[in-house]
C-alpha cells in the first residue's frame, strides 16, 4: 500500500499530502492505529479524507496509507438478526474482540468466517451462468433462504459446484469464463455508493401493508415506493418507524438508526427479538438487519451509514424479495454532510447544507423501486425506502425537507398539536399526501371489497368538511349547526378518534389487517348514513348520539383479528337502535 502524510487534522476530517496514487472515495488507513477513513477530495497530490473513528491523538506527520478501493460491504449468508455499525463492523464481534467500550482501529470481519453454513446447489455442471442467476442457496434463518448468486461482471460456465457445509470463504463453485477459470465463494464485495444493477424498473402496484390503519387506507405505499415522515421532536416518528418495520409485510426490514439516540435502538433490539411476525409465527429479528450509528457515534460514518444500508436493501432485492429500508432520520445524515462540508471549506447553500445536498438525497431514494433483476430467470424484486425527517422545529420549509419532498411519492407529516393531544400516530391527514393511492384503490377495490375506495373518498371528504364546521363551531357555537352538520361532525370524531387513532403498545390494536380496516370504515360510514335517514324520520341527534351501539363503535379497534364476524352484528345493533329511536318520536307526535 502507498503512503501520504498527514498535514493537517480538523475533528473527523484529515488532509494528507503525497496521495497522487488516490481516487476519491477509496479507502485509507489513518496513522498506526489503522483508522478507516475515506478520500472526499483530491486537490493535486492532497487528499481530504473523512475518518470513521475518533481522530484524538492522530497530528501532522502521521501515516496514511490507500488500499486503492472504494468503501464497500460483504455480502452473504450471516447478515440477517445481525447489529452493524455505519461501516458494517458487526457491534457484537467488536465487543467480543475489544469489550463492552470500543477500542479505535479495531476490525472484525462482517461476516462470520468460522460459521458452517448447509448449502444446496440450484445450478448443474456444464450450465451456462450469467450476473444474477442463482447458484445455490442457504438456510439463513428458519424465514429467509439465502440465494447464492454470480456476482457482477462473471459470466460463463460452471466447471464445478458443490454441495454440503461451509463457511462464507470457502469455494463452492468454479466457473469457466473467457478470462480463464474464477472460484466463487458466499461472499460478495459491493461498494456502497454504487447502485446495484437490474434488467429494467416497473410500475409498483401492491401495496405494502402495514397494519396501520391511517397510512394503510389513507396514504397507502407501494412495494417499491418511497416515502418521508417529517415532524418535530416529540410527534412520533421513530414509533412510526418502529411499527413499520415490525408489522409491514416485507420479507427483508433493513433498519439504519442513522444519529438518532442510543436509546431508540436498544428499545429495538429489547423489542424485535421477543415479537413475532404474524405472518410466519417467527421472531421479526429473523428478517431483519440493524444497522446503528447513534448520536454518540463518529459522525462521518452516519453518512456512510445510509449507503451501507441500502447496499444491503438492495442485495436482497435482487435475490426477489421484497425488502423494506427505514432510515431514521435522514436529517442526521444531511446534518453530517453539512459539518464535512463545512469543515472542506466549501460554499454553503441553504442554512449551510452543502450545495450538493439535492442531488445526494435524489441519489439515495432512486436506488429504491420495484426492479426486474438480473439473470436468466425471470425474479421481481422490490424495495421500499421509508425516511424519517427531522426538521429544527418542525419547520418543513427547511431544506432537507423540500429536497425530500421533491423525490418521494409520499408525504406523512406528523403534527405537534396531535401528539400533543395524544393522538397517534400523529400524521396530519388534511397536509399528508401520497401519489400512489389511484393504483392501490384499484387494489384494494378488487382485492378486499370493490367499496373500499369509494368509503375512503367519503371518509376524506367527511375530516375535510369538519375543518370548516369546526370554524363555524368557534364563531358561534355547536348549538347554531343543523343536526344534519352535527350527525358530520360526530362521524369526523368517530373516524379520527375509532379509526385514525390507533394504540402501537395495544396487543391487538398495534396490527390492524386490510379486511378489518375496511369492516371499521364500513360500520363508522353506516352509522352515519342510518342516521341521516334518522333525522329525516324525526329523530333528534341529541338522542342518536346517546345511543349505546357509539361504545361497540369505539370498541371495534380492539376487537380480536379472527374475529371480524362481531363486526357485522354491531350493524344490526345499529338498525335495530335507531328503528326503535325513531318508533318512538313517531308514538310521541
Amino acid at each position: 500500500m502507498k503512503s501520504g502524510k498527514i498535514i493537517k487534522v480538523s475533528g473527523p476530517l484529515v488532509v494528507a499530502s503525497g496521495m497522487e496514487d488516490a481516487n476519491v472515495y477509496d479507502v485509507v488507513e489513518v496513522s498506526k492505529d489503522k483508522l478507516i477513513g475515506e478520500v472526499i477530495e483530491m486537490r493535486g497530490d492532497k487528499a481530504s479524507i473523512q475518518v470513521y473513528e475518533e481522530t484524538t491523538g492522530i497530528g501532522p506527520g502521521d501515516e496514511v496509507y490507500t488500499t486503492g478501493a472504494p468503501l464497500s460491504v460483504e455480502l452473504g449468508p450471516g447478515m440477517i438478526e445481525q447489529m452493524f455499525d455505519g461501516i458494517q463492523r458487526p457491534l457484537v464481534g467488536l465487543r467480543d474482540e475489544a469489550g463492552d467500550f470500543l477500542e479505535r482501529g479495531v476490525t472484525v470481519n462482517p461476516l462470520n468466517r468460522d460459521k458452517k453454513w448447509e448449502f444446496k446447489k440450484v445450478a448443474n455442471l456444464g450450465d451456462e451462468v450469467e450476473p444474477g442467476d442463482v447458484l445455490g442457496t442457504v438456510e439463513e434463518t428458519p424465514v429467509v433462504t439465502h440465494k447464492i448468486m454470480v456476482p457482477n461482471g462473471i459470466k460463463g460456465r460452471v466447471k464445478d459446484i458443490k454441495e454440503g457445509s461451509f463457511t462464507v470463504a470457502d469455494t463452492v463453485a468454479v466457473i469457466e469464463t473467457e478470462e480463464g477459470d474464477k472460484e466463487l465463494n458466499m461472499i460478495q464485495k459491493w461498494p456502497v455508493r454504487k447502485g446495484r444493477p437490474y434488467k429494467k424498473k416497473i410500475d409498483p402496484k401492491e401495496p405494502l401493508i402495514t397494519g396501520q390503519r391511517v397510512i394503510d387506507t389513507f396514504f397507502p405505499i407501494t412495494k417499491g415506493g418511497t416515502a418521508a415522515i417529517p415532524g418535530p421532536f416529540g410527534s412520533g416518528k421513530t414509533v412510526v418507524q418502529h411499527q413499520l418495520a415490525k408489522w409491514a409485510d416485507a420479507q427483508i426490514v433493513v433498519y439504519v438508526g442513522c444519529g438518532e439516540r442510543g436509546n431508540e435502538m436498544t428499545d429495538v433490539l429489547m423489542e424485535f427479538p421477543e415479537l413475532m411476525d404474524p405472518t410466519t409465527g417467527e421472531s421479526i429479528m429473523k428478517r431483519t438487519v440493524l444497522i446503528a450509528n447513534t448520536s454518540n457515534m463518529p459522525v462521518a460514518a452516519r453518512e456512510a451509514s445510509i449507503y451501507t444500508g441500502i447496499t444491503i436493501s438492495e442485495y436482497f432485492r435482487d435475490m426477489g424479495y421484497s425488502v423494506a429500508m427505514m432510515a431514521d432520520s435522514t436529517s442526521r445524515w444531511a446534518e453530517a454532510l453539512r459539518e464535512m462540508s463545512g469543515r472542506l471549506e466549501e460554499m454553503p447553500g441553504d442554512e449551510g447544507y452543502p450545495a450538493y445536498l439535492a442531488s445526494r438525497i435524489a441519489e439515495f431514494y432512486e436506488r429504491a423501486g420495484r426492479v426486474l433483476v438480473n439473470g436468466k430467470e425471470e425474479r421481481e424484486g422490490a424495495l421500499s425506502v421509508i425516511g424519517a425527517v427531522s426538521p429544527p422545529g418542525g419547520d418543513i420549509s427547511e431544506p432537507v425537507t423540500q429536497n425530500t419532498l421533491r423525490i418521494v411519492k409520499i408525504f406523512w407529516k406528523l403534527d405537534y398539536d396531535l401528539s400533543y393531544q395524544r393522538h397517534f400516530p400523529a400524521i396530519n391527514w388534511i397536509d399528508s399526501y401520497s401519489l400512489y393511492q389511484p393504483k392501490i384503490d384499484a387494489y384494494l377495490d378488487e382485492n378486499i371489497d370493490r367499496r373500499f375506495s369509494k368509503l375512503r373518498k367519503r371518509s376524506m371528504a367527511l375530516l375535510q368538511e369538519e375543518t370548516s364546521l369546526l370554524e363555524v363551531v368557534r364563531l358561534v357555537g355547536r348549538d347554531s349547526l343543523s343536526d344534519e352538520d352535527q350527525m358530520k361532525l360526530h362521524t369526523s370524531k368517530s373516524i379520527r378518534e375509532d379509526f385514525l387513532q390507533q394504540n402501537a403498545f395495544h396487543d391487538v390494536d398495534t396490527f390492524c389487517p386490510l379486511e378489518k380496516q375496511f369492516k371499521m370504515l364500513d360500520t363508522i360510514l353506516y352509522f352515519y348514513d342510518r342516521g341521516q335517514e334518522a333525522l329525516v324520520k324525526g329523530a333528534y341527534f341529541s338522542e342518536i348520539e346517546e345511543l349505546e351501539v357509539k361504545e361497540n363503535i369505539a370498541r371495534m379497534k380492539y376487537l380480536p383479528n379472527d374475529e371480524l364476524e362481531k363486526l357485522d352484528e354491531i350493524k344490526d345493533k345499529i338498525d335495530s337502535q335507531l328503528k326503535k329511536l325513531v318508533e318512538v318520536g313517531d308514538t310521541d307526535a
